[in-house]
């Protein structure tokens, strides 16, 4: 079976999960790569077949999507062009991670497209939502990467197509400790901002991983590393916290290590939004926006009790033998 493994490369969580599903893929079908987007900071082990720009949003340095760059950075035609383009003739089977290229390609020609994503969960009217939804967040939600069949991933399974996360084996197999330091992946606020943040709780040490850095720098009681570096493993199993966005593989790897969980879900993205409301249902503290009371909330945080473990199945080989019964 000859398969393409289209992926969201806005991010760096899509990429974690092909990183993981990818092999087993391959044991079972010939498989091609397709990655589109320009925000992340993960490379792949394995051979990508295709390379698109796609769509994507940029991060602003406040908390939220900075809005103009991401409209600078759209390019329709070459959308549009890829989408009409790209050559599917030759797969039996069309796996898709939020993908919009191979989805709309998909769509237009009435082939079969079987999405695996976290996005996909929110087919479901179970799934976790704000007490005031957003209908265009939603519409965007079903829109941006349509398919025809669907596994969705969530922090719990709320609906019969929904799945628990699926957790690396580079996490699986951590040695988890806990050296008292508080471990941060905040990549929609700058890097000068997250140290002038966390240098006012000085008793806390703080180790912020920030895009974009090239090399790993100390500001007093803040350490800041690059995102992607070996250091990530490190810092993340042996902190005894993690504050980070309310995206999905991040806060999903730091329940599965029992690491006390502090979220803030970006401006104006719905998904995180969403995820904000499923998070504090499970025990997580969700800070909204960081203000002048910001440091106090750390404190309180830190003197809750310990967040309990939720220790998610591995069923990433299981997960793959499903997919494939679908082509």
């Amino acid at each position: 079976m000859k398969v393409l493994y289209a992926v969201q490369a806005t991010g760096n969580g899509h990429l974690s999960r092909a990183i993981e599903i990818t092999p087993y893929l391959q044991e079972l079908a010939d498989v091609d790569i397709l990655l589109s987007g320009i925000q992340s900071d993960i490379r792949l082990n394995f051979p990508i077949r295709f390379r698109k720009y796609g769509l994507s949003f940029i991060f602003g340095k406040q908390g939220n999507i900075d809005l103009l760059r991401t409209a600078k950075s759209l390019k329709p035609m070459r959308l549009i062009y890829d989408i009409m383009t790209i050559d599917l003739d030759d797969y039996d089977l069309i796996i898709n991670d939020f993908e919009p290229i191979t989805a709309w390609a998909c769509k237009i020609r009435g082939r079969k497209c079987v999405s695996l994503s976290h996005q996909a969960s929110f087919r479901s009217d179970l799934t976790p939502r704000p007490k005031q939804k957003s209908l265009w967040a939603e519409k965007i939600l079903q829109l941006y990467a349509p398919s025809t069949e669907y596994i969705g991933l969530h922090f719990k399974s709320y609906d019969e197509n929904i799945r628990t996360p699926i957790i690396r084996s580079e996490i699986r197999n951590l040695n988890v400790s806990d050296k008292g330091h508080v471990t941060v992946y905040l990549p929609a606020y700058s890097k000068d901002f997250l140290i002038s943040t966390f240098q006012k709780v000085k008793e806390v040490n703080f180790k912020v991983f920030v895009k974009g850095e090239k090399q790993k720098s100390v500001h007093g009681n803040v350490e800041v590393f690059p995102v992607g570096s070996e250091d990530w493993l490190e810092a993340f199993s042996s902190a005894h916290g993690a504050i980070m966005g309310a995206g999905f593989e991040g806060p999903s790897e730091a329940l599965h290590l029992g690491k006390k969980l502090m979220v803030l879900p970006m401006t104006d993205q719905y998904e995180q939004v969403c995820n904000a409301v499923a998070l504090e249902e499970m025990g997580v503290h969700v800070t909204r926006k960081i203000k002048s009371t910001f440091s106090s909330q750390i404190k309180y945080w830190l003197k809750q009790d310990e967040m309990e473990r939720y220790d998610f199945p591995f069923h990433s080989n299981t997960l793959v033998e499903n997919i494939l019964k679908m082509a």
